[in-house]
């Protein structure tokens, strides 16, 4: 199977393309050599078929050839809202939703959050996360990476959301939750789904959500972890909604 690479330009058949910096560092690192074929996508959806034209120190020039209109995205677009776990547990999430399908993410600081960014050094690591989504991308064969939003504080966040919701709109919790099965029925091709830190959403913040058009789900008696109760709804949606 040919190596996968997202590249930031657009992709137009035919044309001769410098790898972006990235890219070219993987295909040097594989060893591959001219004449080596490979998978190209921009994030627009669908892939192009390319091959290695040039390549030295200086980077690696490739033949764009033939576009193919493959898709495997999820039937639900999910934004994943979420207080952003510390450290490494955040840049995992980033990939482990990517490749259950999130279509896009939503990093938030709410009053529990342990990891609190804010200026340049949450721009810093909104591109790092970026970057975690392509790479995802590139090994799971999606076409379409999901876009990493700013840094925001929940009620910014929350507050910017139109009060009458085209999509369906789901909080994890457990307080007066319902149970998942029956939250989740009757979900539209779009939805919201918002999962808090260790500890859960302050009562406070809930009632906010809630005035959102948020409903409550609850995956179970267990009490999971930050960083696993949204990749469990995202696969329980990725499992129901084929």
């Amino acid at each position: 199977m040919p190596v996968r690479l997202f590249v930031d330009p657009p992709l137009v058949a035919a044309s001769l393309l410098a790898l972006p910096e990235r890219a070219a560092r993987h295909v040097q690192v594989l060893r591959l050599q001219p004449g080596a074929e490979l998978t190209l996508f921009d994030g627009s959806g669908g892939e192009w078929s390319a091959q290695i034209a040039t390549m030295d120190r200086r980077g690696v020039q490739v033949r764009v050839q033939e576009y193919r209109a493959r898709e495997c995205e999820a039937p639900i677009a999910v934004t994943l809202a979420l207080a952003m776990p510390a450290n490494e547990r955040m840049d995992a999430l980033v990939e482990k939703a990517t490749e259950l399908g999130a279509a896009a993410i939503a990093p938030l600081l709410t009053e529990r959050s342990v990891l609190r960014l804010s200026g340049e050094r949450a721009e810093r690591r909104r591109a790092h996360w970026q970057a975690i989504a392509a790479a995802a991308c590139e090994q799971c064969g999606r076409n379409r990476v999901p876009q990493v939003h700013a840094v925001q504080p929940l009620a910014a966040w929350l507050g910017q959301l139109p009060a009458t919701a085209g999509e369906s709109r789901l909080l994890l919790g457990w307080r007066h939750a319902q149970p998942w099965p029956q939250a989740s029925a009757g979900l539209g091709r779009a939805l919201i789904l918002l999962s808090g830190p260790e500890g859960g959403l302050t009562e406070g913040e809930e009632s906010q959500a809630r005035l959102r058009g948020f409903s409550l789900a609850s995956l179970g008696p267990r009490i999971l972890r930050a960083d696993t109760a949204p990749l469990a709804a995202l696969a329980a949606i990725a499992l129901t909604a084929r």
